[in-house]
């Protein structure tokens, strides 16, 4: 059954149509992923669907039985902690806690109709406890920390959380709240890698829908089971996560670009066979011409002209010259600023040709790590070295060092005034900066705008050694891939932050993970670091001594107990129902195959075959539940 059925939306602003025809569903427990370059209009067509924008055509059916959870519909309150912000997602459940506790104080004490109250405290416990009562306070825990939130922030006031922090609270509201269809657009923003897997985990977990705007595709090809593409204003819905969608696009283009020049020589052909009869000028080959022309028109007809290529930056990085062998050498690089100490005893070394990623949690110093070698900031203690003939480009998230009070094309010409501006106006071309566009002040140009200059800025200085910090932010997927594309044919050597695992898997030759004692190094991609890393947590754990077993909970254990049986109960009333409706099905098959032809027997045949196996399942988890029942009650 579906949650969402999108049918033929066009939505446009003014003369500009953002998309047309768009057509798509998502079934209850799907996980699709919406993807498109910038502008395609994703975040438009969410507030379509919300009903924030009214669609020029076409329309959005939402299932009555779904609940729309999106992040505009969450707000932080000025005057709560961090912990009492979230767990006001469980207001019913407090509530019913309350009034619990209330009732037992009652009837400890005699007070009011104890029959009453003894009936009230039966009904509430158990919603209570079908509701999440006996778990909501773990997992209000579980989000703020697996979210990045330490324990110490839980009673920081909501009006000094930074805006990445305030994001993030929002996002653990959504994911807490009791929508059972969930609107995501780009909800990995903000997150480090912890945070990341953190999500991951919750969202594979979670028993609804899914419909996620996001430009990192580790998290789609995790996550995604069908993936809904829209492009020059035209949408396409492809089974599978991000990685299977690129194969079978491609394969897609191929074929219709193959059809697309064989059709055009054909109507050359017969254009040609057309002119030449009527250059006869016979009767006979005045008719052969007219039917030749009305072929013509059929075949032009039906002819799929391939969607024009989506514009991409074209990156070439290509270095000046090459650097000796030894890149960089660090030691010992300590770093803090006040009390805080950031990080110390940073030890490690880069060789030519060499694609490093420095990792770790949000705050650890990846940034002040890059900027001290910059010379943006001082090290409190030890030193680092370049080798010879390194000429190193930095590429800064923040792109806090363009001057914004000038334009685009001056940003770029004062920076290299040897080129002409034909060059300088192809170069920015290349980045998707044309026409007017180029005069555009910085000052009001969008984040991305922005991340494009810089690295415009980057490729045109033919660096040899490129310390990047976040390059992938601000660009879509496509984009990305150009750019990785790139990298991966870069003859010089590379030092990177990135939270992008599907770049860093691409790309990583080398992992150095940093924290507040150092650098731990690991060789190969983010996959093999991960693996890496689990083994070490596995041997460890192994190595330490076992932890004394907490007693446990009797009454939560008498809750879980009384809540299994119930859903058992519940399970086993759905078989029995379930394995009637497939018998009923069976006979009416059976009744149809009498009299189906070849074709209607074969489709019987086979969901004759397919109701045979959903019988036995049933009848086997049947006897299960009927077993643990019986066990329960003895």
């Amino acid at each position: 059954m579906a949650v969402l059925d999108v049918q033929n939306l066009t939505l446009s602003f003014g003369e500009n149509t953002l998309f047309q025809g768009v057509s798509f569903d998502v079934k209850e427990k799907e996980k699709v992923g919406l993807i498109g370059c910038n502008g395609a209009g994703k975040t438009s067509l969410f507030k379509v669907i919300t009903g924030d924008y009214e669609p020029t055509e076409g329309a959005c059916f939402v299932s009555k039985n779904a609940k729309i959870g999106y992040m505009e519909q969450h707000t932080c309150s000025e005057n709560k902690t961090v912990y009492n912000e979230l767990i006001s997602v469980f207001d019913e459940l407090i509530e019913i806690e309350k009034e619990l506790e209330d009732i037992s104080k009652k009837l400890e004490n005699g007070i009011g109709d104890q029959a009453k109250n003894i009936e009230r405290q039966d009904y509430l416990t158990n919603a209570f406890t079908r509701d999440g009562g006996l778990t909501y306070k773990s997992l209000t825990r579980s989000a703020l920390l697996g979210l990045g939130f330490s324990e110490k922030d839980f009673d920081m006031p909501t009006s000094k959380l930074s805006g990445g922090q305030k994001s993030k609270l929002i996002l653990a509201k959504l994911l807490l709240s009791k929508a059972d269809f969930l609107l995501l657009d780009e909800p990995t923003n903000h997150l480090d890698l912890n945070a990341l897997e953190w999500l991951e985990g919750f969202l594979k977990d979670f028993s609804g829908a899914c419909l996620i705007i996001s430009h990192d595709r580790y998290f789609l090809d995790k996550l995604t089971n069908k993936t809904v593409e829209i492009e020059n204003g035209k949408c396409r819905s492809y089974i599978g996560n991000y990685s299977a969608f690129l194969k079978k696009k491609e394969a897609e283009q191929k074929a219709i670009e193959e059809k697309y020049e064989n059709d055009m020589k054909e109507v050359e052909r017969i254009e040609g066979i057309i002119a030449q009869q009527r250059q006869w000028n016979r009767e006979k080959s005045i008719k052969k011409a007219e039917s030749e022309e009305k072929r013509l028109e059929k075949l032009k007809a039906q002819i799929v002209v391939p969607d024009s290529k989506v514009e991409r930056i074209r990156f070439d990085f290509t270095p000046k010259f090459i650097s000796g062998e030894e890149v960089l050498n660090v030691s010992e690089l300590s770093k803090s600023f006040g009390d805080k100490k950031i990080f110390e005893n940073a030890t490690f070394g880069i060789r030519r040709n060499e694609r490093v990623f420095l990792l770790g949690e949000n705050g650890c110093g990846k940034t002040t790590l890059l900027k001290i070698l910059m010379k943006d900031y001082g090290a409190d203690s030890g030193y680092f070295k370049f080798g010879a003939n390194v000429f190193t480009g930095y590429f800064d998230q923040v792109q806090a060092k363009l001057d914004l009070s000038k334009t685009v094309i001056e940003e770029i010409w004062s920076s290299f005034p040897a080129m002409t501006e034909t060059a300088v106006r192809s170069a920015l071309a290349a980045f998707l900066f044309k026409g007017e566009e180029v005069f555009k002040n910085l000052s009001e140009c969008s984040g991305g705008e922005r991340a494009r200059v810089a690295l415009l800025k980057l490729m045109l200085g033919k660096f040899n050694f490129l310390l990047l910090d976040e390059p992938t932010n601000h660009l879509d997927a496509f984009s990305r891939e150009e750019l990785e594309n790139t990298l991966l044919n870069y003859s010089g050597t590379m030092l990177i932050v990135s939270h992008d695992r599907y770049f860093i898997n691409k790309l990583a030759t080398r992992v150095l993970e940093l924290n507040q004692n150092g650098v731990t190094e690991y060789l190969g991609n983010y996959n093999e670091y991960i693996e890496k890393k689990k083994n070490i947590t596995a041997s460890d754990s192994v190595s330490a001594e076992p932890k004394k077993e907490k007693k446990p909970n009797e009454y939560l254990l008498r809750k879980e107990r009384a809540s299994a049986l119930r859903k058992a109960k519940t399970r086993l009333a759905k078989c029995e129902q379930e394995i009637e409706e497939a018998e009923l099905e069976t006979a009416e098959i059976e009744e149809k195959m009498q009299s189906a032809g070849y074709e209607e027997l074969l489709e019987l045949t086979n969901r004759l075959d397919e109701l045979t196996a959903l019988k036995e399942e049933l009848y086997t988890e049947w006897e299960t539940l009927s077993e643990q029942l019986t066990e329960e009650d003895s």
